[in-house]
């Protein structure tokens, strides 16, 4: 069962992943930085007493060595004999740093992430790319993945009581997106482009007095599924579909269960069990979450740790102590 004990785990998981990349922030190496966090998460799964299976993990393709798509962890598997019986089966989706090139380069919007919920509760999505449109609460019932992008513009602008002028749309930086960017600005809503990060600002986009209003464009598919875990408990929405071109992307789908190529996708279809938990650290400094910071007695990270049953959203600010004489907590 994933309970409000367990929620406390997986932000552990997190808060030490984060920790471990940030000791890599501003040095260049996204390789090396997402490795750190990697090893990190993986070590740490094993202290949770669950049954778990990862499904979304360091992709589909790559002959990752930890983390990847179909690797048991968790206690249950760390554990032999009696001792492992008993503990919850869970589905775990990770992204154990979203942002490398955030990180490498010490930008703002780099995190930890990992989503969770009962078996068969998230889905199994290919590492393709993903059409989004992730919104807050007021306006999820107003706009559509295929609706110009003026419509859903108006919409959301009239759900909030705003102008469409007072809008603040997250647009991935990518040449892919131009004809998107030059769309939106014909609106007159105001676009701030990111590098990296979609996941982090779809979470911003359903938390009121984020300043970010919506999240539109292209991006992955396994951030697409973290992200509807977040809109679980967040009570936004995302719409995606699958961007499915070639013969190649229609096996992979294909091999994951999946055979409508052209469904749309909502928060409730991406991440569907009964029971979910999200959990994401600050890497670097982010509009919801701070970075991780290191003092002389010790480390202090910022979490968010979510919930949809029961409903809690918690956002946590830890100080790890140093296991040292006459240790000053700094506030």
């Amino acid at each position: 069962m994933l309970d409000s004990e367990l929620s406390l785990e997986f932000l552990r998981v997190v808060e030490e992943a984060a920790i471990a990349c940030a000791h890599t922030m501003g040095q260049g190496d996204r390789h090396r930085s997402d490795q750190v966090a990697v090893e990190t998460m993986r070590k740490i799964m094993d202290s949770v007493p669950i049954d778990g299976t990862i499904v979304i993990g360091e992709g589909e393709r790559d002959e990752a060595p930890m983390l990847y798509i179909g690797e048991k962890v968790g206690m249950a598997h760390a554990l032999r004999g009696s001792q492992a019986a008993g503990f919850p089966q869970v589905d775990i989706a990770v992204d154990p740093l979203e942002g490398t090139n955030l990180c490498a380069t010490g930008a703002p919007g780099a995190i930890a992430v990992l989503a969770a919920s009962t078996r068969g509760g998230l889905l199994h999505a290919p590492d393709l790319y993903m059409e989004k449109l992730v919104v807050g609460p007021s306006s999820k019932e107003a706009v559509s993945l295929d609706a110009p992008v003026r419509d859903n513009l108006k919409a959301i602008a009239r759900c909030l009581g705003r102008q469409v002028e007072d809008l603040v749309v997250i647009v991935l930086d990518r040449p892919r997106h131009e004809t998107l960017i030059q769309s939106i600005r014909e609106t007159g809503a105001r676009i701030r482009l990111i590098g990296d990060g979609d996941l982090s600002a779809g979470i911003a986009a359903a938390v009121v007095g984020s300043g970010v209003h919506a999240v539109m464009g292209t991006g992955g598919a396994p951030e697409g599924v973290l992200t509807a875990a977040a809109m679980r408990c967040l009570n936004g929405e995302i719409f995606a579909r699958l961007v499915v071109s070639k013969p190649e992307h229609e096996a992979r789908c294909r091999a994951m269960g999946i055979t409508d190529f052209k469904r749309v996708y909502r928060s409730k279809d991406l991440a569907p069990g009964a029971k979910v938990i999200f959990a994401a650290t600050g890497v670097t400094e982010g509009s919801l979450m701070k970075g991780v910071r290191f003092f002389g007695d010790g480390i202090r990270t910022s979490s968010v740790i979510m919930q949809n049953d029961p409903h809690q959203i918690r956002f946590v600010d830890s100080i790890h102590v140093a296991a040292n004489k006459d240790v000053k907590i700094i506030f």
